[in-house]
């Protein structure tokens, strides 16, 4: 079974920076964290859960969506199973619950949610106007 414990929302006023962390354990089918493709998705109040940005197992490959490219970094540190969201100028409607996600089967960028397997319960970001 694997898990993933976010951490490092909160409330920050509008061009701030956060950055979240994913803290992942737990093995399937022989593959740990250094296997696995990582992702953040996000869901504001009344909207669905979108994604925001993913990495590959080796981290040579990411990916954004358009709403974050350019000033949301990806990252990951496979000493630590651990994944990073790096959230700079930071505005209003970045407001949601961030969720990190694990996909452990091939390793590779996925950008929707049916292609990841497992899921952290998520951390509140509040950006202020």
């Amino acid at each position: 079974q694997v898990q993933l414990v976010e951490s490092g929302g909160g409330s920050v006023q509008a061009g701030g920076s956060l950055r979240l962390s994913c803290v992942v354990s737990g093995v399937v089918s022989g593959r740990n964290f250094s296997s696995y493709a990582m992702a953040w998705f996000r869901q504001a109040p009344g909207k669905e859960r979108e994604f925001v940005a993913a990495i590959s197992y080796t981290g040579n490959t990411v990916n954004y969506a358009d709403s974050v490219k350019g000033r949301f970094t990806i990252s990951r540190d496979n000493a630590k199973n651990t994944v990073y969201l790096q959230m700079n100028r930071l505005k209003p409607e970045d407001t949601a619950i961030y969720y990190c996600a694990a996909e452990t089967f091939f390793g590779v960028v996925r950008l929707t949610e049916r292609h990841y397997d497992y899921w952290g319960q998520g951390t509140q970001v509040t950006v202020l106007s």
